[in-house]
């Protein structure tokens, strides 16, 4: 039985206290909140007025059927951008100062068809915690005896193909989110090696309604009020979720599985011998730092390093402070993982996929 990781670090490492003194004075010498500013806060009024426009246009019943497949599926990838820009910045507390809001934004989770409350559980808690240790982080576990992505894990022969078959695989982890997901994290005991807690009475209503509520509005209704068959309507559904599940996806394994990022086997089950900042730098990685379109759309996941060190920043700043974490690990002697651009990161990621399906290289691990 496993039990939960501890961080040692026996290093001693000063980085990560460092790195924090560092931006914390940034914003203090500058008067900046750490919080969303006027930039944030229009990204968030674009990606959520997108949002309800195209579904307005889709429900009012004014289009073909052609028209009414190209707005679902803009609408699946305007749904994983107020995941990336609204949804994951106030779930972690770092879009405004007041709980409340955060509470508020963190809302539009429902938006995809997800649940913020056990998001919280397996994302805030378990995966920016264990990153990249398997099974304690089941955010890498995509397609557990599908997908190989570590030496350590069993090889099967069909994983020879994983590079082909891999990236429509993600494409389905929307549907697999709305549907399934959240109910098997919500009623399992544990999520990785962390225990679930106990949920309140009312996180059990929240899951059910808005669970039921998404169905109705995006099932239901359209099946009562648009001139287009079931299976139209069924089929224009899996679309917009395969867009939205594909954009998610990649955009996430482009954090934690590209080459250079670790994932480290804890001494006796039980220990990692660095500190927790250390492991995170081991474990992440940037892509396309100085692209203002990926920081635009991917709401700063394309600066997963600052992301994970300061999760209560909200994303508008890391441009700003990537430039202090950057230094401040080249003074610690620490790797500072990146790839240029998002292509580069997508061909290493590729690259990992067809090595780790490799049978003579799963043997010679």
């Amino acid at each position: 039985m496993q039990t939960p990781v501890k961080f040692s670090n026996s290093t001693r490492s000063q980085f990560f206290a460092t790195a924090r003194h560092r931006v914390d004075a940034y914003f203090k010498e500058n008067g900046i909140s750490p919080n969303a500013n006027f930039a944030m806060w229009f990204k968030a009024s674009f990606f959520l007025g997108g949002y309800g426009l195209l579904y307005g246009l889709i429900i009012s019943n004014l289009f073909g059927a052609w028209v009414m497949l190209g707005l679902a599926i803009l609408l699946g990838v305007f749904a994983a951008f107020i995941g990336f820009n609204v949804s994951h910045d106030a779930i972690h507390g770092a879009f405004s100062s007041r709980s409340w809001l955060n509470k508020v934004l963190g809302s539009s989770f429902y938006f995809i068809g997800a649940n913020p409350y056990v998001w919280k559980l397996s994302h805030n808690i378990v995966h920016h915690t264990y990153t990249n240790i398997f099974g304690h982080d089941e955010d890498i576990d995509v397609a557990p005896g599908l997908i190989r992505l570590e030496d350590g894990e069993e090889y099967k022969p069909w994983q020879r193909y994983q590079h082909l078959y891999a990236f429509p695989l993600y494409s389905l982890a929307s549907l697999s989110w709305v549907f399934r997901k959240d109910f098997v994290k919500f009623f399992q005991k544990k999520i990785g090696q962390h225990q679930n807690p106990k949920h309140p009475l009312r996180e059990y209503i929240t899951l059910f309604t808005t669970k039921a509520a998404y169905y109705f509005c995006f099932l239901i209704l359209p099946y009562l009020v648009l001139d287009l068959a079931w299976w139209q309507i069924a089929l224009g559904f899996v679309i917009m979720h395969m867009v939205e599940g594909l954009v998610l996806g990649v955009v996430f394994q482009l954090a934690h599985v590209v080459e250079g990022t670790s994932f480290p086997v804890p001494v006796n089950g039980q220990s990692i011998q660095e500190s927790w900042a250390v492991h995170q730098l081991r474990t992440t990685a940037n892509f396309a730092p100085q692209s203002k379109t990926a920081a635009f759309f991917c709401g700063g996941l394309n600066r997963q390093i600052e992301h994970h060190l300061f999760p209560k920043v909200c994303h508008i700043h890391y441009p700003a402070i990537t430039a202090i974490v950057k230094q401040t690990a080249a003074e610690f002697e620490l790797p500072y993982l990146e790839n240029r651009t998002f292509f580069s990161a997508l061909h290493s990621h590729y690259r990992i996929l067809k090595r780790q399906g490799r049978a003579e290289l799963a043997e010679a691990a």
